[in-house]
């Protein structure tokens, strides 16, 4: 049985998409999975659309991904060059299109641009050339009379127009095109360039590509890619088109968006990890019940058979759960350490950064939240006192006065500030006094912090704060319930 291939052949044109990290995640699965081999190779014959560092992304997203390829420019192999200029300088793609001159498959194209501006027909709203195959009765004399002119050229395909073309799609089945709907496509640009449909095909087939991941997007491409695999007589791979990835309105997925690129995500407090496991399940299901994988798991039970002809949609909403349960998972040195940054965006004042960290790390589900959690650390909010009205610890403003001005001694004399030692005098103050401990613990939370919702409990919330802003917050709350 033939060793597994598989490719990621990004463009280097900016941020890696969604859907791109999802082919490249795929192809990668599909190579693991069957103990096979993933390739990187950058196809970069589109030299218009190229971005400057664009490169750098691809290598960065793969390397944080945890996609490690097999060969690749950066690592070499034994089917280099994996950079399409480098093997258009090599001049791979021309001598295999004078190949298919020779068999009658391709012919050398002459036609300027106004010849072509005048092919123009409109399709389904589309203004497109048909190309009429007007060159294709050239002689071989006089091709090679407008060669030794230097008369600027194309190289294009022969396609009948006879008759129809049918390729198999793993997840799509057989599909069948007339050839009449298909053009003679360009495989030689006139700047000696292939174009991306032809380079593919030379390149896949010369570095053993067994199984080729694309999106469906691809899948009308796919006749035309047939036609030269059997005019070289070359094996045809395994073809494995993916669904779209849609927004939540059932639009493609696009920039517009927001959270369309690897690096939005990443910048938005998304972890790898659970963009890598929430990407996999875009499009395929696995056979047990659970949504919750590691890279390796993954790859273990990847099977491609079961991915889906529909398309997905990327809900931003499941993403951010699926985050928020790699982060209460996360090993807590590691979660600190991506924390820090945010706390310290936050907080600027000296307090114990990995007991916040602690509070945080099971009620966040992307970094960016860790502020609205501790932002009154730094500065006590505004706030009604209506808030100390609580039905549930049957608070209310007058009760709250009464509890904050009797424990504001006791906890002026207390020495220690740990969560423990005043978790211990207030227990002890609760005991004495006879009431329900959230009766207490509420009008402090309020107090200290000036929000219904917290990282942590009233104790908690001084043990950061520190003796004297706690004291100095329980003052002003004294105040601000005497003056209401």
């Amino acid at each position: 049985m033939k060793r597994v291939r598989t490719r990621f052949a990004p463009s280097p044109t900016g941020k890696m998409h969604v859907g791109n990290l999802r082919t490249a995640l795929y192809a990668y699965l599909i190579a693991k999975h069957a103990g096979g081999d993933f390739i990187l190779r950058i196809e970069d014959t589109d030299q218009e659309r190229f971005v400057e560092g664009a490169l750098e992304i691809i290598y960065r997203t793969l390397e944080k991904a945890g996609l490690r390829h097999d060969e690749g420019p950066d690592i070499g192999g034994s089917a280099g060059p994996y950079v399409q200029s480098e093997r258009q300088a090599q001049g791979i793609y021309l001598k295999y299109a004078k190949e298919l001159i020779d068999k009658g498959q391709a012919y050398y194209c002459f036609c300027d641009k106004e010849r072509l501006e005048s092919l123009k027909q409109t399709i389904e709203g589309k203004e497109i050339v048909v190309y009429d195959k007007h060159c294709l009765s050239l002689t071989k004399e006089e091709v090679e009379e407008k060669l030794a002119q230097g008369i600027p050229y194309v190289i294009r395909q022969n396609t009948p127009n006879e008759g129809t073309t049918t390729f198999h799609d793993e997840i799509y089945g057989d599909i069948s095109v007339d050839n009449s709907e298909l053009d003679d496509m360009i495989l030689i640009k006139s700047d000696g360039y292939p174009t991306y449909n032809f380079a593919n095909v030379v390149d896949d087939h010369l570095q053993g590509i067994t199984h080729v991941v694309r999106g469906n997007e691809y899948l009308s491409s796919a006749p035309k890619y047939n036609r030269l695999y059997e005019a070289f007589g070359w094996e045809v791979p395994v073809y494995v088109h993916c669904p779209l990835i849609t927004d939540e309105n059932n639009k493609k997925l696009s920039k517009r968006c927001g959270h369309s690129s690897f690096e939005d995500l990443l910048e938005q407090g998304y972890v790898t990890e659970a963009i890598v496991n929430y990407v996999a399940l875009l499009g395929w299901s696995p056979a047990e019940n659970r949504e919750i994988f590691s890279l390796e798991e993954l790859a273990e039970r990847f099977d491609y058979t079961r991915m889906n002809k529909s398309p997905a949609v990327f809900d931003i909403q499941k993403l951010k759960w699926m985050n928020g349960e790699y982060l209460k998972a996360m090993d807590f040195d590691k979660f600190y350490q991506m924390a820090l940054p945010y706390i310290h965006k936050t907080v600027t004042r000296d307090v114990n950064t990995r007991r916040l960290a602690e509070m945080v790390k099971t009620r966040i589900d992307v970094l960016p939240e860790i502020r609205e959690h501790i932002d009154f650390i730094e500065e006590m909010p505004e706030y009604d006192t209506e808030m100390y009205r609580n039905k549930k610890s049957k608070s209310t403003p007058e009760s709250s006065l009464t509890i904050l001005t009797e424990v504001l001694p006791l906890l002026q004399e207390q020495e220690s500030y740990t969560n423990e030692a005043l978790y211990g005098l207030i227990g002890g103050y609760i005991e004495e006094k006879g009431y329900k401990t959230n009766h207490v613990m509420w009008p402090i939370r309020i107090a200290v912090s000036g929000k219904m919702m917290t990282p942590g409990g009233a104790t908690e919330l001084m043990e950061v704060l520190g003796k004297e802003e706690s004291l100095s917050r329980i003052r002003a709350a004294i105040e601000k319930l005497q003056a209401s």
